[in-house]
This record gives C-alpha cells, sequence and structure tokens, in this order.
C-alpha cells in the first residue's frame, strides 16, 4: 500500500470515527435521566414557561429532527447555546480551554521529555543501584491521586515554606490590570508564580509512565542486532544511548496523545484544588446544573484530541522509525 492510500484510508477512517463519537454524545445525554428543564421546574415555574424554554432549545421536535439541527449546528462550528448562561457554548468555553491548554499542554509535554530521559537512563543502566532505587521517586508520584499531589504541593510550598500563591491565575490586582489578554499575563512575574505549583503537579504526576515504559523498551531494544553493532564498533556511550532512545521512543510516543486526555479528566481535581479558572472546574458547574450543551462539546472535544492524536501518531510513526512501514509491509 502507497503513503498516499495509507494517508486517505487513515484520513476516511478518522473523520467516521469523528461521526460516530459525535453521534454517541447526542443520544448518550439525551438518554440520560434529568435535565435543565427538571431544575427549572423543581423552582416553581408554570407548564406554559417550561414548554417556551422547550421550543427555544428545540426539545419539543422529534429526536431525529433533533439529531439532524445538531449534525447541521456541528458542521457549521456552531457548539450550540448553554442552557445555563443562554449564551453561545464556544464563546463561554473558548478561554477556559486556553487556560486549561497553557497548563495542560506545556506540562504533560515536560513530562515526557524528562520521563523518557529519565527512563532511558534507567534501561541503560542494568541491575544498578541507580535502576533499582531510581523508580521509586517517580512511582511514588504517579501513582498518588493527583488532587492529593495538588494538595501537598500547597501545603508544602504555599502554606508552610510561603514561596507560591495557594491558588488563582494572577492576584487581584494583576488580573484587573492585564484583563483576559494572555500576553500581558505572560509578562507579569505573578502569573509564572500563580503556574509553578500547579504545573509542577501535572509534570510529577506523569512523570511515571514515560519514564518506565521508556525504561522498558530501551533495555528490550538493546539487546537488538544494531544496538550489538553499535557496541562492538566502539560508538560512545551517549551516541549508542541517542541510537536507542530513537528507535525504543514509539511507545512512549503512542502514550502521549492518551495522556494529554488523561490529563484533562484529572485537571479537573486539580484546577479545583488551585482555583484555576479551566475547563476542568467549569465542566464540573455544567453538570451540577445539567448544561448538556457545555458537557457535550467538552466531551466531544476530549475525544477529537483523542483521534486526532492517534492519527498523527500513525502517521509519525513511519517516520520516525525507518522498520515501520506505512503499508505493513517490510
Amino acid at each position: 500500500m502507497s503513503k498516499v492510500k495509507y494517508f486517505l484510508k487513515r484520513t476516511v477512517i478518522t473523520a467516521f470515527l469523528i461521526l460516530l463519537v459525535a453521534s454517541a454524545l447526542f443520544v448518550f445525554f439525551r438518554s440520560m435521566p434529568g435535565s435543565f428543564i427538571d431544575l427549572i421546574a423543581n423552582t416553581g415555574a408554570t407548564e406554559e414557561e417550561l414548554a417556551a424554554l422547550r421550543a427555544k432549545w428545540g426539545l419539543d421536535e422529534p429526536l431525529y429532527i433533533q439529531y439532524l439541527n445538531y449534525m447541521v449546528n456541528l458542521l457549521q462550528a456552531d457548539m450550540g447555546t448553554s442552557f445555563r448562561f443562554g449564551g453561545p457554548v464556544w464563546e463561554l468555553t473558548k478561554g477556559r480551554i486556553w487556560n486549561s491548554f497553557i497548563l495542560v499542554g506545556p506540562a504533560i509535554t515536560t513530562a515526557y521529555i524528562l520521563g523518557s530521559i529519565y527512563g532511558a537512563l534507567l534501561g541503560s543502566n542494568r541491575d544498578s543501584k541507580f535502576e533499582k532505587y531510581g523508580i521509586i521517586p517517580v512511582t511514588i508520584t504517579g501513582t498518588v491521586p493527583s488532587f492529593f499531589l495538588a494538595i501537598l504541593m500547597v501545603i508544602v510550598f504555599a502554606s508552610w515554606l510561603n514561596w507560591f500563591p495557594t491558588s488563582g491565575m494572577l492576584s487581584t490586582g494583576v488580573s484587573t490590570q492585564v484583563g483576559n489578554n494572555f500576553i500581558a499575563m505572560a509578562s507579569t512575574g505573578d502569573f509564572w508564580l500563580h503556574y509553578i505549583l500547579p504545573f509542577s503537579t501535572i509534570v510529577l504526576r506523569y512523570l511515571y509512565l514515560p519514564s518506565l515504559v521508556m525504561r522498558t523498551s530501551v533495555v528490550e531494544v538493546s539487546g537488538q542486532d544494531f544496538a550489538y553493532y553499535h557496541r562492538v564498533k566502539g560508538l560512545a556511550k551517549s551516541t549508542q544511548l541517542h541510537h536507542v532512545m530513537k528507535h525504543a521512543s514509539l511507545p512512549v510516543i503512542t502514550l502521549f496523545p492518551v495522556s494529554m486526555t488523561r490529563a484533562i479528566g484529572g485537571l479537573v481535581l486539580v484546577e479545583l484544588v488551585f482555583n484555576w479558572p479551566g475547563v476542568g472546574s467549569f465542566l464540573v458547574d455544567a453538570v451540577l446544573f445539567r448544561d448538556f450543551p457545555v458537557v457535550q462539546f467538552v466531551f466531544f472535544l476530549v475525544a477529537i484530541w483523542v483521534i486526532l492524536g492517534n492519527y498523527l501518531v500513525d502517521i509519525v510513526y513511519g517516520i520516525i522509525d525507518p522498520r515501520v512501514s506505512v503499508g505493513g509491509d517490510d
């Protein structure tokens, strides 16, 4: 199979998966018991008022009409209207999505870079004390709940040592001056003081997986013929490690988009601990108020990230490791 055919095949499969996820989310959220209308009814609203709300949001239409409207709006990048706030979902969430991304994206990337290097060093020092005991710290930080690690970080570095602020993205006075301009935020030291603790929490929490996977992969790859040839040839240890890491990195690359998605799930509690104004805390409020358009959009966003991440990983595979052929033939 040629590269072009493979690319087209993966593209078609990816588009089909996105359509399938969008349809599944539509069915799932409309099958759940309770709705925002029920919350309004509990406040004493009349039947006429409830009927008007159903008509306004199209909830009185047959299910297939709702689905068609949903898919047409989705293709037009119209994510719907929030039941709770009455505004476009995208306008309400885009700022919070950005706040979450600038926290999760750099943190997970840093964790995977540091974890891969650390795991490669562990794997290249077989049967040493460093390999034996070096995995313990990342195992501890990687297995405790993210919210517990976040609370420990606040207690130690914010309360006891008083090095960093306990919560928020900016201090009140600075927030008033810079507004929502990210460039202005990033140019202030106050932003970075608020950023360090949640950033470090996510890095420490996600160091474990790339470290362990890279360690195991390096041990396996080091026993292959090309690695033996490099040792016999007398290449420097740093050069040998570089070649081994290149071939051993495929499992780590595969896990990267998955970990990014898992981090978004765990970010809900981290954001609550640090009072970070991201999509996680906004999602919790939306669930409590049964604001399904917001919840549905956030779930769809996460699913898109997983699907596109795996799609990109498949394409990059053949570029990074020449042993992997695009068509599956050797």
